[in-house]
């Protein structure tokens, strides 16, 4: 396996702070706009008119399902139910089901070129390592194996003493990847938690699906703050990123976006938003005809 080191610390970084962003261009800023600017950076990095990127990036209150999600049986329900409770719910286009955001939460991308010669594996473990190396001087415990009863269980869970606060999933085009984290950094992840157990509950109901769905229980799962014992905020764990990639790499640069990158955006920002047309009807539904709650 490459080095971690050398995936992530290239010569040259490309730092993007999105986590306070109210819009992008003239779309609106929700998740949707994030998965389109990761896909335009996957090209410009694929392309080496980019170099590798870091981007952060914060949402609030949102659902994020995955592809298998949208073919739950009662996913109308579902998207109504999270609609009623004030989340706004897309489909993501990465791997990876259920997951909840909100300002507590911070998501970081790494971009990088090259995948062709990097299994999946590898950039798996680039970032797994990559937290483990932020979070260096509060604990050595942090693990990476599936979490049993988390939301969006897999082999890349992040957890400590067996309570997971992270999921990473990963999305390529052409010869880049975006490897993508959620690190659950404050806040009620419990309560995130007993949403995504409750939606599948409406959701899936008792059907048997050749899917296998989680059973989410709550108590498998907690912020960083919860599980260190120690006061993390978001801007604490922006300040670790920055930190952690001034000594891995060799020069960190902010530079806006090209015209060639905007142009891959807005292609791939329509893109999301069919991808997404009948999860924003069901949501519409619920605005017009709200449930009694």
């Amino acid at each position: 396996m490459k080095n971690w080191k050398e995936i992530v610390g290239q010569s040259t970084l490309r730092y993007i702070d999105h986590s306070q962003e109210t819009a992008f261009q003239q779309n609106e800023y929700t998740a949707l706009t994030s998965f389109a600017v990761d896909d335009a950076l996957a090209v410009s990095v694929s392309n080496r008119t980019s170099p590798s990127a870091i981007r952060l990036w914060v949402h609030e209150k949102t659902i994020v399902l995955g592809i298998p999600d949208a073919r739950l049986p009662f996913l109308d329900e579902g998207v109504q139910f999270l609609a009623g409770k004030g989340y706004h719910v897309v489909v993501r286009n990465s791997g990876g089901l259920a997951v909840a955001l909100d300002g507590g939460v911070l998501n970081i991308s790494l971009v990088i070129p090259g995948v062709a010669e990097l299994s999946i594996h590898d950039c798996y473990e680039a970032m797994v390592h990559l937290i483990k190396y932020m979070l260096r001087d509060l604990t050595t415990e942090i693990e990476a194996y599936e979490i049993v009863g988390s939301y969006c269980p897999g082999d890349f869970d992040l957890s400590i003493n067996g309570k997971k606060f992270a999921g990473i999933s990963q999305r390529r085009v052409k010869d880049g990847a975006a490897v993508q984290i959620y690190l659950d950094v404050e806040g009620n992840s419990k309560e995130r938690a007993s949403l995504i157990r409750d939606f599948y509950a409406i959701a899936k109901k008792e059907t048997e699906t050749k899917f296998v769905y989680p059973t989410v229980k709550p108590s498998v799962m907690g912020s960083l703050s919860d599980l260190l014992g120690v006061h993390l905020t978001v801007e604490d764990m922006k300040d670790r990123v920055y930190t952690a990639l001034q000594d891995i790499c060799e020069e960190i640069v902010t530079r806006p976006f090209s015209n060639t990158e905007l142009d891959t955006f807005e292609k791939r920002y329509i893109q999301m938003i069919k991808r997404n047309e009948a999860v924003a009807h069901m949501q519409q539904l619920e605005k017009n005809n709200p449930a009694e709650k």
